[in-house]
């Protein structure tokens, strides 16, 4: 009788030792700011946009929020997060005044084959040319981690384009983006913003307001526990081509502090709690030279390749901002989440995994 009693509680401790594992593992947050510009992460504020009436209706409005006499304190004023925070406990890469690069392989410079680049560490020039709503013919690491069923996936974007962009249909992951509702298993606050959605009109065709993309994603993860999660804010880029630099910069920092609040959240929630990775960048820069391309971004716009990236959470080294010359591409953030999963790097991924 004592034999078996302790053979059932080696098996007991064997199967709760097996699921602390499992509860333990890593999980990854994956974030992009569509075309935010490194000049605005490193500097804040730009000197020649941030009073020129062509772009901003209240100068003296705005100066009062973002303006500081050194580029070290308007870049905390812009993105206090990223700066007080981040900046200790992670990696900005992508500062090119102090010899930090972060680029991108493909030559389109805009959404479609930026965000195809981050999510599959591969350019694609010959088939993603273009940002029409056309089912992404290759794999994303959230396809490739949902494909292995060691646990959940789920992606959040303001662009309608990023059902496609993720190929929903062929990748079974679920996928809220543009004006898409929340559905099943419903909480209060999800049936609340489904309502409001509806209520509060974009200034957008095709891309939603930031702040449902934000609550839809957080409130998903506080009920479904995605082990990989990917959340797009959109306003930056489209508020820059409609060339308000007024509300430019205060989504960035409007999305600076969504981003503070999924970070308290995963350390507070058991589940994410000091076991979570974030990972942020962009899916293309912005034109300075010229004035007015500042506005615009794609082939024909000078340092519309030039991004930026940041890593920190779990086992990421506390390098603060990269003030060494380094050679990084957009291409490497896929294999490095499937390295942090512990999946295999397969041989079509031309990208190479971060050293974190």
């Amino acid at each position: 009788m004592r034999n078996k009693i302790l053979f059932l509680i080696i098996a007991i401790t064997a199967i709760c030792s097996s699921h602390a594992q499992k509860e333990g593992e890593t999980k990854v947050v994956l974030i992009t700011l569509d075309g935010f510009r490194w000049q605005e992460l490193f500097t804040g504020a730009d000197s020649l946009l941030i009073g020129n009436k062509d772009y901003v209706h209240n100068p003296d409005m705005l100066k009062s929020l973002f303006w500081k006499d050194t580029p070290k304190e308007r870049r905390v004023a812009l993105m206090p997060f990223f700066w007080n925070q981040v900046e200790k406990m992670g990696q900005i890469h992508g500062n090119r005044e102090l010899g930090s690069k972060v680029d991108l392989t493909n030559s389109m410079w805009f959404s479609y084959p930026g965000y195809n680049e981050i999510l599959t560490g591969t350019a694609d020039d010959a088939r993603i040319k273009s940002n029409e709503k056309i089912p992404n013919p290759n794999i994303t690491v959230l396809e490739r981690y949902n494909n292995t069923g060691q646990g959940k996936v789920a992606a959040f974007g303001s662009w309608d384009v990023f059902p496609f962009i993720i190929n929903e249909e062929r990748s079974g992951i679920p996928v809220n983006a543009g004006f898409e509702l929340a559905t099943e298993n419903l909480n209060d606050r999800e049936i609340f913003l489904n309502q409001l959605q509806q209520q509060i009109p974009s200034p957008w065709g095709s891309v939603r307001l930031d702040a449902f993309t934000h609550h839809y994603a957080l409130e998903y993860m506080k009920k479904e526990h995605p082990k990989l999660v990917y959340i797009s804010y959109g306003e930056t880029d489209d508020f820059a081509h409609d060339g308000d630099y007024q509300a430019y910069l205060k989504s960035a920092n409007n999305t600076d502090g969504l981003i503070k609040e999924i970070w308290e959240f995963t350390q507070q929630d058991e589940f994410y709690k000091d076991q979570t990775v974030f990972l942020i960048t962009t899916d293309h820069g912005r034109g300075t030279q010229p004035l007015d391309t500042w506005r615009s971004h794609g082939s024909d716009i000078e340092g519309a390749e030039e991004v930026w990236m940041i890593a920190f959470g779990k086992d990421v080294g506390p390098l603060g901002e990269v003030d060494q010359k380094e050679q990084l591409y957009a291409n490497q953030l896929a294999p490095t989440i499937l390295k942090i999963l512990g999946l295999p790097i397969a041989k079509e991924i031309k990208g190479k995994s971060l050293k974190l």
